[in-house]
């Protein structure tokens, strides 16, 4: 089975996986984000993210795998009154504009080893000149909590990885930590976590 067709049969099922809200660390770091600027958000599946960001009067644009998780997305926009735009996209392949965006968010975003360094690249090159990345991914920690997360530990980050693949940004907030994260059916417990914020 495909990563693609997997994520499909994930979203098919009722319901969001994920929950409709979004993620704490985002919804707490709101104030670092340039107001009204453009955003990216990548692996954005059923489009929690992006819609709580639209709702704050973001441009929100969303890519995914899944063509079944960004109908899922555009659905919830719609029930909100808000507009996203969404593009299905394989990030092995997904190039960027340069200096697009104001703001990158990657939200549990977990890639292979190759395919995360193209991603990275991408997200460096379209950030506008002190346009912010905001990150939160699993670590291997995460492996011993089942409660969500790649089953790979090659799937999974470290402050080590991302400090390395954004050395070329100004880092202001970088720890790996355990907290409870409660998102919808797939996350739910104890998260062992790194979380990044950064600028261009």
């Amino acid at each position: 089975m495909t990563t693609e067709n997997k994520w499909d049969l994930k979203y098919s099922e009722e319901g969001f996986a994920y929950g409709t809200q979004p993620n704490d660390f985002l919804r707490q770091n709101l104030h670092q984000l340039p107001v009204g600027g453009r955003v990216l958000c990548l692996a954005e599946g059923e489009g929690r993210n992006s819609v709580f960001l639209a709702k704050q009067g973001f441009e929100v644009v969303a890519v995914d795998s899944s063509a079944v998780g960004l109908q899922k997305a555009q659905e919830l926009a719609r029930s909100e009154k808000v507009q996203i735009t969404t593009i299905v996209a394989d990030l092995a392949e997904f190039t960027v504009e340069e200096a697009f965006y104001d703001a990158v968010i990657s939200i549990f975003c977990h890639l292979p080893s190759p395919v995360r360094q193209f991603a990275y690249a991408q997200v460096v090159k379209g950030l506008k000149k002190d346009g912010v990345l905001l990150l939160e991914g699993y670590t291997p920690a995460q492996l011993k909590n089942n409660t969500g997360g790649p089953p790979s530990k090659e799937l999974l980050l470290t402050l080590e990885i991302l400090k390395n693949d954004f050395a070329s940004l100004n880092i202001l907030h970088a720890i790996e930590l355990e907290r409870d994260i409660i998102e919808g059916r797939l996350h739910t417990g104890p998260g062992a976590v790194v979380q990044l914020i950064a600028t261009k």
